[in-house]
């Protein structure tokens, strides 16, 4: 193994993604189960993310998903990836990881994005329009100031306020310039777009302001790895994301994840094709040797210190092999141990 994987982090974000044949809560208790796994086999942190009316996705409220996934694990960091931040009152999103980091010392992490929904249908049930998203910077200063108690309302929150919740900056957009403002720990993907997410890395290190929440810039990358025995079984991996986003580019529906088998038997149009072979590329994916290769050259070009993975199938018993052969290849071993100095809180 080289020095580079081992002395990274590995992490895993789920997206509760529902699957034909299978009902959206059967993926909420998907996701409750692969934690504890993932957290046998040793990864950092385990995160859940924020959707609304998504056919294909369950995971619609992650801070009651991150409680439940807390509270069926016990060493591994527990998080959101993220809480969408234009859709919430920043005191409520500071009273909810109050309360995780009360019941959960030492295990919660705050990943914030600046979505505002995926149509303008959600956005309209959430009472959110696209111009919200340009308050994010404003909205992460209001959220952390309710943690430091520096509201000019008067008010406090409670219980976060003097508690310690390692922020994250989901860095789409204008994200990697925030992250680097407010001085906090910044996500970056995909894997595809190894130019814009190598560019967005280097704008952050050359901007970044150390604050009380970090003191050095702190880099994850994110993306889809798949690894299995053959190429030909990790690419099935990626067959059913690969045909939903496609799907979804041309009818405006994201749908339940299709088995693999079933989506090889498609007939597509032009376009429907184009975007599905797209989607297929630019993932780290193959046998053990291949992918370790991959992430040597990726963690060599961006310096990351965490590779946060999010590979999405119909599949759950190949997803679970895996992230196994990752953990393996990666050194990992055994539960995470969250005592220790500030860079293992975060």
């Amino acid at each position: 193994m080289s020095p580079l994987i081992a002395s990274a982090r590995f992490s895993v974000l789920d997206r509760s993604r529902t699957r034909e044949g299978h009902s959206g809560p059967e993926a909420l208790r998907d996701t409750v189960r692969l934690a504890r796994e993932l957290e046998e086999l040793g990864y950092h942190r385990f995160w859940v993310s924020e959707h609304h009316g998504v056919p294909g996705v369950a995971g619609s409220a992650p801070t009651v998903l991150a409680a439940a996934v807390a509270a069926a694990t016990r060493t591994i960091r527990v998080g959101t990836g993220g809480v969408m931040l234009p859709n919430h009152r920043p005191l409520v999103v500071a009273e909810q990881f109050g309360v995780l980091e009360s019941l959960f010392p030492g295990r919660i992490d705050m990943g914030l994005g600046r979505s505002v929904g995926f149509t303008d249908g959600v956005r309209k049930a959430l009472g959110r329009d696209k111009g919200d998203a340009e308050d994010f910077g404003a909205q992460i200063d209001e959220l952390l100031g309710w943690f430091r108690g520096t509201s000019p309302t008067g008010v406090h929150a409670r219980p976060a306020e003097g508690l310690t919740v390692p922020p994250f900056v989901l860095a789409m957009g204008e994200g990697a310039t925030i992250a680097a403002r407010v001085g906090l720990p910044m996500v970056i993907g995909d894997l595809r777009g190894r130019d814009r997410m190598r560019r967005g890395i280097d704008h952050y290190r050359e901007h970044f302001r150390p604050s009380a929440w970090a003191s050095e810039p702190y880099v994850v990358i994110s993306g889809t790895v798949a690894v299995a025995d053959t190429p030909e079984q990790a690419r099935r991996l990626l067959i059913p994301e690969a045909w939903s986003m496609a799907h979804s580019r041309t009818h405006g529906v994201f749908p339940p994840l299709p088995p693999a088998g079933r989506v090889e038997s498609f007939t597509m149009t032009a376009r429907e094709r184009d975007l599905y072979e797209s989607g297929l590329g630019g993932h780290i994916a193959g046998t053990e040797e291949q992918v370790a290769g991959e992430l040597e050259t990726v963690l060599k070009e961006t310096s990351a210190q965490e590779v946060l993975v999010t590979t999405s199938t119909h599949d759950r018993t190949a997803l679970l092999d895996s992230y196994r052969r990752l953990a393996a290849l990666t050194g990992l071993a055994g539960p995470t141990d969250t005592e220790g100095d500030g860079a293992a809180r975060r």
